[in-house]
């Protein structure tokens, strides 16, 4: 049997810096076994430049990539004509977005190509290497609390000058999942005061041992695989009193919640922002899931009554280099274990993993929700 290539693609999503393989990770899986086929520049716009792959093949299109690789590992979703010159029975890996994009799903169906959305991937123990969503949230919490740090008119820590003290800003940071913590850390480290505020209940010990204080609104919504469950309108509008009087006196607001496969839930409403003080700003990290501030535009600042509210679209790939590094080896762990030992593909289908991760194989959606909202 001939060596399994591994692809990766110059990504061509608008704003899209990252690359699914970076060079460390190129010599570990040819160190499996495998051949890896990149193409030329791929890793450029994450400062990976070509010369580092030292032991990868090149491809000088991307038509070279789709019509030879045996296993694709992308970042942003395959468009409907890049699924077209796939290499019959290929493998896909990376971000699927399959809710919103039912035409890319149907593709991969139809050309009975086997994919795996790596935002299914089981949050699991023994998954934690490959949580691809849990690592590039990271990363979007800590470059939130920058972008809100620099759009202040004031300082986040407190200072004591000739000129007097300074007090501290007040940051209360929405949603205290991954994102949502590393938020906190972030702007502790910053010197911030800092509140907290998740509707699962479990969190409460994990704002307040990052130093943040956490806020009780007598709602909790702990819900299935880590993730809050939708609330229903009495508990939003008990949330939402609660909520409203932080928001109120917060310099910075940080909001990060989101429901899988959803809308995100509008937590800021007009109303909360009118409240705000003038110079005081919301950095929304839902923003492209349609914002969790009523007043959210994804890729947009915008300005109500003094307070500036930024909707940043693909904050990970604002820090490209380490956001790369991290989704690859994500990629690396998740694929290491259907690499034998002569470099061969041998999926395992009783491995949760690999059948929860599974978007479409053989003809057929084997996710269940995407299969449901197709029909």
């Amino acid at each position: 049997m001939s060596m399994v290539i591994v692809g990766a693609l110059r990504e061509r999503a608008p704003g899209e810096t990252r690359v699914s393989i970076v060079p460390e990770v190129a010599d570990k899986l040819i160190a499996a076994g495998v051949r890896v086929l990149i193409e030329r520049g791929a890793g450029i716009a994450a400062q990976f430049p070509d010369a580092l792959y030292k032991q990868s093949d090149w491809a000088d299109s991307a038509a070279e990539i789709l019509s030879t690789a045996d296993v694709l590992l992308t970042v942003a979703p395959l468009t409907v004509e890049q699924i077209g010159q796939l290499k019959p029975g290929a493998v896909v890996i990376g971000f699927m977005q399959a809710h919103s994009r039912h035409a890319e799903v149907k593709a991969l169906r139809d050309r009975k190509i086997t994919s795996f959305a790596v935002e299914f991937i089981p949050r699991i123990s023994r998954a934690q290497s490959m949580d691809a969503l849990s690592s590039q949230a990271a990363i979007a919490g800590y470059k939130a609390v920058l972008l809100a740090a620099n759009s202040l008119s004031k300082f986040m820590p407190m200072l004591t000058t000739a000129a007097g003290t300074i007090r501290p800003s007040q940051a209360l940071v929405i949603g205290a999942g991954v994102a949502g913590l590393q938020a906190i850390a972030t702007a502790r480290r910053l010197g911030a005061v800092v509140e907290a505020y998740d509707v699962r209940s479990a969190t409460k010990e994990q704002v307040k041992s990052l130093g943040a204080k956490f806020v009780e609104t007598g709602v909790s919504a702990d819900g299935v695989g880590g993730y809050a469950r939708e609330l229903t309108a009495e508990e939003r509008a008990k949330q939402q009193d609660a909520l409203d009087a932080r928001i109120a006196v917060a310099d910075a607001v940080i909001t990060t919640a989101s429901v899988p496969g959803r809308k995100a839930p509008v937590i800021v409403t007009r109303a909360a922002v009118e409240r705000m003080k003038a110079g005081a700003v919301i950095v929304d990290i839902a923003a492209e899931q349609g914002g969790n501030c009523e007043l959210t535009k994804a890729g947009e600042t915008v300005l109500h009554n003094g307070v500036k509210i930024i909707g940043p679209i693909n904050l990970p790939g604002q820090l490209a280099y380490n956001a790369s590094e991290m989704y690859a080896r994500n990629l690396l762990n998740f694929l290491r274990p259907a690499i034998g030992k002569e470099g061969q593909l041998a999926i395992d289908w009783d491995d949760e993993v690999f059948r929860d991760a599974c978007l479409t194989h053989a003809g057929a959606i084997k996710h269940k929700a995407t299969e449901g909202s197709l029909t």
